[in-house]
This record gives structure tokens, C-alpha cells and sequence, in this order.
């Protein structure tokens, strides 16, 4: 057997190999935005931002739907479209985006980190369940990665114990469960368009709902506290709406470039999604055969998955770091930085520092009750620090011989394990970019 690439060996896929690149558009998009910008028509409730909203909704089976700034935004204006605020307990995953806990706080609520599932890296529900208290008031679950929280429990918990349900749903833009969208179960989603994401405008976000009400108080949270709808230009006469007054806000708009782009990008979407499904389960069963290799738990409900990351873990028996395996990984596949760890735990994460901010320290009790350091997360701390390993899902926008690449040098690497586990005073200087 070759020596590993990273210890001076030849690599498994060579470097005139070249992989997919990301984000995509066409001739299409481009023409689109000329159009856009000839037409001095450049944002605040444009026609093609109306359009793609209300395509996109349609797509995920939800009832309402309207873009906005960002992700980290959309969670914001959910829990504020709930009136959830000071002191009130959210539970969220303790494994994602710091955003998602940010948001929380942004609006004086209390994160309640709960571990994860350590087969799916989603909310583990056990957990969520016995975390509840009398202040908590919503359950927001994170569909990470490849994978989705059990929409079928979480919908009767939550029903059960008369909490609000939000879904960041920043992963998993054309993902199906029981045939239904996400976005679609809980009262509000949240979406990102963020350049890396699987459907993108650079930046963005989107909100789904499932009552005018709601639908209502988003747009009038995004749109400077105006009242729906504000733009009769394109609205045409003014609806009766559920909101007589203002509400205190700002602006947290889209522009009509980004929906342009995020029009293109929507007809391109569900293929894509498609393809990349038909790779990942390819990829996995191969990885399933390989000792010490663990795949991440596909729900049975699940009708159709989308990723934003393809991730599976390595086995204690392996007894190999994850970040040395996925320094290794990436010299075989010749592909810098594309293999990485999971996120960090929120309770040990660089970017999630609430007390970092003065705007937060509204009282002792809540200084204290934000400190995400108070938590245990086991099994998050397990996928970051020892066992977790994830890639971009454009590693999943090749063809099957991609694929089986990937497959071959994870063997290479288990089966060569001895001689990586040697390797962590550090790689060679070829590859020594590689090894963070």
C-alpha cells in the first residue's frame, strides 16, 4: 500500500483532476440583472423579489413567505413575529451557527443549549424535552448539515407542551419529509442564502409562515415597522391587514439583484438537489463498508435530502484526531480546506460570546443565564473534537467517479491508519497548509 499523500506519497486523485466549483449562474442570471438595473427599479417590495418569494413558498409547501436580509436576521424577526423577548428560554442545538443562539439573544431572550443526537448531529429531543421550564416559550430546531430533526416528535412535543416551533432552515432548501417542505412544520421558518448555501444570492434570507397574522408582522418587522402591505406600487390597492399601527423596527430588506439571482438559482434548485441526493447515498453506502467509518442516520420519512454539507464520523476504535484525518483526506482528494471539522459547540464556540456585548448585560440574572459555558454538550463537544468530519455540498455536485474517489482515500486512510496516527507532530512541507 502507497504511503499517504500527506506523508510525501501519491496523492489518490491527482491534481488535473479538478472538482466543481460553486456558486453557479448562466447567461441567463446575467441578463436578468441587466434587466434589473436598467429598470431604476432596485429594491423595497420590487416585482421580482415578490416573484421569487412566492415561488420559493410554493416549492416548500408553506402558506406565506417573504425575503429578507439574511438568515441570522430571519431567526431575529421570527422570535419578535412571536413576541418571544426578555427573559423568555428558547432551546436551541447545541451543535450550529452561532447565529442561531445569537438571534436568541439579540432580542433578550435565553438560549437553552441542548445536546444533539450523536447519529444525526440534530436536536436531540429526550434532551429538549427535559430542558423545558415554565419561561421556555419556543423550540427552534436546526435541520444541520445533511440531515433533519424528527419533525413528527418535535411537532407533538411542542403541541403538547404549548411552545412555539422555528425551523433554521439554512441547510436544507429542497429537503422533503413525509413528502412535506421543511420550513412548512413550524409556525415560522428561517432561510439563508449566504454565497456557500445551496440556494444563493451572495447574501439573504427568507421567512415562511403559516397565518396572515404572522406573514403580516414579518413584513412589518423587516420593513421599518411599516404596515402591510406599504408599497401599493406593487401591491396595487391597499388590503385590509391585521396591522393598524406601526411596530418599532428596521430595515431588513432585499434588493432586486439578489432576487434575480435567487430566481435562477430556484429553477436550477430541485435538479441539483436531486443529484446531489443520488450522490450522497452512493457516497455512504461505500463509506458504510469501510471499518471505523460511521455514516450520519438518514430518516425513513425523508422523501428527499438536501445538503449543505456531506459529514460522517470516525469510530473510536479508529483512534485517530479528526482534524489530522481530514488534513490527510484533503491531501488524497487534492482539495485544500475541503474536508473540515463540524461546527464548534456553542458552549465552547470563538463566535458565540453574548457577554462579550454590554447591550446584553440587562441584569445580573440574565449575565448569568447567557453564558453558554454553563452547558454540557457531550456529544456536540464529540463531533467537533474528535469524530466529526464534513465537506462543502458542491464535493456532491460531481459524478459518481467523484464519488469514488472520496471512498478511496477514506479507505486509504483507515486502512493506513498506523502511519497517521504517526503524523501528528505534523505533515510534510507540501502539505503542511493542510494540517489546522
Amino acid at each position: 500500500m502507497p504511503r499517504l499523500a500527506l506523508n510525501g506519497g501519491t496523492p489518490i486523485r491527482p491534481e488535473t483532476k479538478k472538482w466543481p466549483r460553486w456558486p453557479i449562474s448562466n447567461q441567463e442570471d446575467a441578463k436578468l440583472l441587466a434587466e434589473i438595473t436598467r429598470s431604476n427599479r432596485w429594491s423595497f417590495d420590487g416585482p421580482y423579489e415578490w416573484q421569487f418569494a412566492e415561488k420559493f413558498t410554493q416549492y416548500q409547501g408553506a402558506k406565506y413567505g417573504l425575503c429578507c436580509a439574511n438568515g441570522t436576521v430571519g431567526i431575529q424577526l421570527a422570535l419578535e413575529a412571536l413576541d418571544i423577548g426578555a427573559y423568555d428560554e428558547v432551546i436551541v442545538p447545541g451543535l450550529t451557527w452561532q447565529a442561531t443562539a445569537a438571534a436568541c439573544v439579540d432580542v433578550n431572550a435565553i438560549p437553552v443549549l441542548v445536546d444533539v443526537e450523536p447519529d444525526t448531529w440534530n436536536l436531540d429531543l429526550d434532551a429538549a424535552e427535559a430542558a423545558i421550564t415554565k419561561k421556555t416559550r419556543a423550540i427552534i430546531a436546526v435541520h444541520l448539515y445533511g440531515a433533519i430533526t424528527d419533525m413528527t416528535k418535535l411537532v407533538q412535543l411542542c403541541k403538547r407542551r404549548n411552545l412555539h416551533l422555528i425551523e433554521d432552515c439554512a441547510h436544507q432548501h429542497g429537503t422533503f419529509y413525509k413528502g412535506k417542505g421543511v420550513g412548512s412544520f413550524g409556525e415560522v421558518s428561517s432561510w439563508s442564502f449566504q454565497e456557500s448555501k445551496v440556494l444563493s444570492a451572495g447574501e439573504g434570507g427568507f421567512n415562511m409562515c403559516q397565518t396572515k397574522k404572522l406573514f403580516e408582522r414579518l413584513y412589518s418587522l423587516r420593513n421599518c415597522g411599516r404596515p402591510y402591505p406599504a408599497n401599493p406600487a406593487v401591491f396595487g390597492e391597499k388590503k385590509a391587514s391585521a396591522l393598524d399601527t406601526a411596530i418599532q423596527s428596521g430595515n431588513f430588506r432585499l434588493t432586486e439583484w439578489q432576487a434575480g439571482i435567487l430566481l435562477g438559482g430556484l429553477k436550477r434548485l430541485d435538479e441539483q438537489v436531486k443529484h446531489r441526493d443520488a450522490m450522497a447515498q452512493y457516497l455512504n453506502a461505500q463509506l458504510a463498508r469501510i471499518p471505523g467509518i460511521r455514516t450520519i442516520r438518514r430518516r425513513k420519512e425523508v422523501t428527499q435530502q438536501s445538503y449543505f454539507n456531506f459529514a460522517f464520523a470516525l469510530e473510536k476504535d479508529l483512534k485517530v484526531d479528526n482534524k489530522q484525518f481530514c488534513a490527510a483526506l484533503n491531501a488524497e482528494l487534492n482539495w485544500p480546506d475541503s474536508f473540515e471539522v463540524p461546527y464548534e459547540p456553542l458552549n465552547r464556540c470563538g463566535l458565540y460570546k453574548p457577554q462579550t456585548k454590554v447591550r446584553h448585560k440587562i441584569s445580573a440574572d440574565y449575565w448569568k443565564a447567557i453564558n453558554p459555558k454553563r452547558f454540557k454538550l457531550p456529544v456536540s463537544e464529540d463531533a467537533h473534537l474528535k469524530s466529526g468530519v464534513v465537506t462543502h455540498h458542491v464535493a456532491l455536485m460531481g459524478a459518481k467517479s467523484d464519488m469514488d474517489d472520496i471512498a478511496a482515500a477514506v479507505r486509504k486512510l483507515v486502512d493506513r491508519v498506523d502511519e497517521l496516527r504517526k503524523l501528528k507532530a505534523g505533515p510534510t512541507k507540501r502539505y503542511a497548509a493542510l494540517a489546522r
